[in-house]
């Protein structure tokens, strides 16, 4: 099997997105696994991934790095969170999530990372866990509320370090399923303007439908 790195911790196997597995005999999702020259590989499902949908869709460049400290938005049960843990060997992963059920599973997930810290708070108070954060390298955002670009903000204000990075996905239909996806991403990035250089647009389709995936640096 050939193996390329994409990206630092991001690997191509014959053409699988995947990532080396942190927690070896662990499984988060029902992903495969591949055992090759003595490391464990975790393939990382496009479909079940945004963050995975924009690397095979041409993300230009990837600011997780093995040592980032990186915020999670939204973190679910933890499938691409638990991707992102596998690439920060010496990072740290914080995990907001708002729902009880998907709470639970994402603290199963974060039992067996220590990189990995599940926070259940609302996104909207980024005041009630930037004390325990503080300031990180990269925010990443998947929730799905009319208020997406507010959230990220509010967010990047309180933990986001100058200049740092921000990886949103714009879910359109959220925000409003009558209007056309396009004039939804229109708005977004121009109440985004004031706070983020954009550096890269990304539609997720087929992978994902009328979702968006923007790469953006804090001004």
């Amino acid at each position: 099997m050939k193996i390329i790195e994409k990206f630092p911790n991001v690997f191509d196997l014959d053409g699988f997105l995947a990532t080396k597995n942190l927690a070896p005999g662990k499984k988060v999702y029902g992903e495969r696994i591949v055992k090759e020259e003595g490391a464990e590989y975790r393939i990382w499902d496009l479909h079940r991934s945004k963050l995975a949908a924009a690397v095979k869709k041409g993300l230009k460049e990837f600011p997780i790095l093995p040592s980032s400290k990186v915020l999670y938005l939204g973190a679910a049960s933890g499938t691409t969170a638990s991707h992102i843990s596998d690439i920060l060997t010496e990072g740290e992963l914080y995990c907001v999530e708002f729902a009880q059920r998907s709470m639970r599973d994402l603290i199963a997930v974060c039992e067996v990372r220590p990189n990995m810290m599940p926070i259940f708070a609302d996104a909207r108070q980024p005041q009630d866990y930037s004390k325990e954060v503080g300031k990180v390298d990269i925010l990443y955002q998947d929730v799905a509320q009319p208020d997406q670009s507010k959230i990220l903000i509010s967010n990047a204000k309180a933990c986001l370090k100058k200049g740092g990075y921000a990886m949103f996905c714009v879910k359109s239909q959220s925000i409003d399923v009558t209007m056309d996806p396009q004039k939804v991403y229109e708005i977004v990035i121009s109440e985004l303007e004031g706070t983020f250089e954009v550096l890269q647009q990304i539609d997720l389709h087929p992978y994902d439908k009328e979702h968006l995936f923007l790469f953006l640096r804090m001004k």
